[in-house]
């Protein structure tokens, strides 16, 4: 869904990511710079309870997954070192958020399913991402799902950041449950789309008319 917006946020971001060129400042290091801030935010404000803040925070990083991009198209150093380490490092800084969040919640003390939801969000995160790059390294695309990462990503800091301004931690809670089941659901229609596509290929069974 959020993806669609790439040619609005190219729009938005090609000024800051032009002047940043223009100081020498390369793709990759904007790139471990905005995984370092949101992975230090995620791991230190949120288990102590700062939820506002550490989802003020984590966006601004998260931002510079946009900046990178528009940085290396403009740039003319798009490639596959680019993509490989952008993905990488996306795993670091998805993981970095739903640890905190598990380390909050289980130190709350009152929210084991909370906690247990979160942990499941971390496990499903990795699985996600992974069923798409194993298929694409069969030659195969499953590149389907109704939970994209930005959409995850939106949902909890969302979540996290409402929570934060007041509302019960039961929001945090009810969002981590549905993310949860939109990764599971996502995880099965690559598993179902890579199946067909292997189908496919191997054509009608011997013996059959």
């Amino acid at each position: 869904m959020l993806s669609q917006l790439r040619a609005v946020t190219t729009r938005a971001f090609t000024p800051i990511a032009e002047f940043l060129l223009r100081r020498g400042v390369s793709p990759d290091a904007v790139t471990i710079t905005g995984t370092l801030g949101v992975v230090v935010a995620a791991l230190w404000l949120f288990p102590l309870g700062h939820l506002l803040a550490g989802t003020l925070v984590i966006t601004l990083f998260v931002l510079s997954d946009l900046i990178d991009g528009v940085m290396a198209r403009s740039s003319g150093r798009a490639g596959p070192w680019g993509a490989f380490l952008d993905s990488t490092l996306d795993r670091f800084a998805d993981a970095a958020i739903f640890s905190g969040l598990v380390v909050y919640l289980a130190g709350r003390g009152d929210d084991p399913v909370g906690a247990v939801l979160a942990l499941t969000c971390l496990v499903l995160g990795s699985v996600v991402p992974y069923t798409r790059a194993r298929a694409e390294g069969l030659g195969m695309t499953a590149s389907v799902g109704i939970a994209e990462r930005a959409d995850r990503l939106t949902l909890v800091l969302t979540a996290a950041g409402l929570v934060g301004l007041g509302l019960p931690p039961v929001v945090l809670t009810v969002v981590l449950a549905v993310l949860a089941v939109a990764s599971a659901v996502t995880v099965l229609q690559r598993m179902a789309t890579v199946r067909r596509q292997v189908r496919a290929a191997a054509g009608p069974s011997e013996g059959s008319p």
